[in-house]
């Protein structure tokens, strides 16, 4: 059996997250139809993460499993597939490219870094709505990376994580937090971290935002942190405006030659 890791982007706009639901659409079902309709056989699919409804991906992986002794389809293995399969797929998921990788490679498990970006703006503009959140009001985005900066002291994040989860820890290192400006009136908020708890970002970025506005100050935000109580930090903010940008590994992982 060979494994695979597939590269992907998608509109989260009409689903219901990454992961199969069953009242719902989920981008990994859809993926995992396309395969299963391409290698003529079921093909189970796993994600390096879980968006949430409505969040997209300008990069996200999977890995799957196949062949035996007759190996994998011609071509499989080059960036062609991803025309093959980009066919089979709706207009709103597309494949960049498939490769091989060890067969004990994990597209959650090893991945070592993952980041997001969440995008505000305070225009109203009609094509990017979809993709941003609209802010009403000043900001003060010094105050609001300055509070960004202690996320990198802390590793328990409860108090930004979505109630009644099934993950065994709370702990993730931070190791980049920060806003920039990317037009005249859209900032970005980027984060990375070794891996991210549910609705982690969102809370973040809604905590932040208070910051900015005024109404929490930056021992306040620390004191949020420390508390480890999800009750005590902002709303989260909207998903259509988050994006997984890029997930890592560690190179060893690609090298499958003497396999």
């Amino acid at each position: 059996m060979q494994r695979y890791f597939i590269y992907l982007a998608y509109d989260g706009t009409n689903y219901h997250g990454w992961q199969i639901q069953p009242n719902g659409s989920s981008v990994q079902e859809c993926l995992m139809k396309a395969l299963s309709t391409f290698l003529r056989r079921e093909v189970e699919v796993v994600g390096a993460g879980r968006t949430d409804a409505g969040v997209h991906a300008s990069l996200m992986v999977a890995h799957f499993d196949y062949g035996d002794d007759e190996g994998m389809p011609e071509g499989l293995d080059t960036v062609l597939v991803a025309d093959k399969l980009n066919r089979l797929l709706p207009p709103d998921i597309s494949v960049y490219r498939v490769c091989r990788v060890r067969p004990d490679a994990h597209a959650r498990f090893d991945a070592t870094a993952r980041t997001y970006k969440y995008y505000v703006t305070t225009a109203k503009y009609p094509f990017n709505r979809q993709y941003r959140c609209r802010i009403y009001g000043p900001l003060d985005y010094e105050r609001m990376n300055e509070a960004a900066r202690t996320l990198l002291e802390y590793t328990d994040f409860t108090s930004f994580s979505k109630l009644h989860t099934d993950v065994k820890t709370n702990i993730c290192h931070i190791t980049h937090a920060e806003w920039t400006q990317e037009e005249d009136a859209t900032w970005v908020f980027t984060i990375r971290a070794d891996r991210f708890l549910r609705n982690m970002v969102r809370a973040i970025v809604g905590t932040l935002l208070e910051v900015g506005r005024g109404k929490l100050t930056i021992e306040g935000f620390r004191r949020i942190i420390e508390q480890q109580d999800r009750c005590k930090a902002g709303t989260s903010v909207p998903g259509q405006a988050l994006f997984l940008v890029n997930v890592e590994y560690p190179e060893n992982i690609f090298n499958y030659s003497n396999l």
